[in-house]
């Protein structure tokens, strides 16, 4: 078994388990829409075409959307970490955005370059979708929780100049959810395979240090939610570890919790000892600052 199996085999399981939940709501999603006209910059092809998902409730009282980010090691996008997490906000009251964003071969900063523009293009649509552009936030799942925690940091990055009016409007999340993230690139937390699939082979100590969120923590960075387990195989907790004293020592409001055990991948870790109460205290974190109203 490689090092990759345990996560592929958790995230086959999860999607099992997903499978009567979210085919009774395939028809929740409402549109899809392109992050970019064609072709995006730094595009290698006509394929790539990075997407949203949007998934709107009947009704959302507190008017917050939530950007959700798959994981998959930049190689892939691991889909029970898209759908069955964009109806549970969804049943939850709120506005649901799965991104789509390249992966390899695509490198860095083309990933990053598609979280940014999904936060501007949700925010510039925010009254089309019934949402209030101060209460969006990120929820990124392993890569994704990486790609997310960029978001969270570094915002103001300039990668390349704007395109168009959409590219000038401000990319500060209001919040970040971030379930068992990547967070460093640095030798010792890394996840190789995330760390190969975003920056290549040759990537420099410079840019594994840009692209280490927790040494970007500032003041302003919007509040966070960590979720983890502490014999994670595949990304070391130790990530969700850094970015939390990162934010501690700079004052940044911050949650986390750290469960004994579960695999790499449990998404929303329905019927899971332990881990299964964490959808629960993600629910009662964000009702608490109002981007959820308490669920019946």
């Amino acid at each position: 078994m490689n090092a990759r199996s345990p996560k592929i085999l958790s995230r086959l399981l999860l999607a099992v388990g997903c499978i009567g939940f979210s085919s009774s709501l395939a028809a929740a999603q409402q549109s899809t829409l392109p992050l970019w006209p064609a072709p995006a910059p730094l595009s290698q092809s006509s394929a790539d075409q990075p997407l949203l998902d949007v998934y709107l409730p009947a009704a959302n009282p507190s008017a917050a959307g939530i950007i959700v980010i798959p994981g998959g090691s930049y190689h892939y996008l691991a889909a029970p970490e898209g759908q069955p997490v964009a109806l549970w906000l969804q049943a939850h009251g709120v506005a649901a955005f799965v991104l789509h964003y390249r992966v390899a071969p695509n490198h860095y900063p083309a990933e990053m370059l598609d979280g940014l523009r999904a936060v501007r293009l949700v925010r510039s649509n925010a009254a089309r979708f019934g949402i209030d552009q101060n209460k969006l936030g990120v929820w990124g799942f392993s890569a994704g929780g990486h790609l997310a925690s960029y978001l969270l940091t570094q915002y103001r990055q300039p990668l390349l100049p704007a395109r168009d009016e959409i590219d000038s409007i401000d990319a500060r999340p209001s919040f970040g959810i971030l379930a068992y993230p990547v967070i460093s690139m640095r030798p010792g937390f890394l996840h190789q395979g995330s760390h190969d699939s975003l920056l290549g082979p040759a990537a420099t100590p410079e840019l594994e240090t840009q692209l280490s969120s927790d040494l970007h923590v500032t003041s302003d960075t919007p509040p966070v939610f960590l979720f983890a387990t502490t014999d994670d195989g595949v990304v070391p907790v130790r990530n969700s570890l850094a970015l939390y004293q990162a934010c501690v020592d700079h004052h940044v409001s911050v949650e986390m919790h750290l469960f004994e055990h579960g695999p790499h991948g449990v998404v929303l870790a329905q019927n899971l000892p332990g881990p299964s109460a964490w959808p629960g205290l993600l629910a009662t974190w964000m009702t608490r600052h109002g981007w959820m109203q308490p669920h019946p």
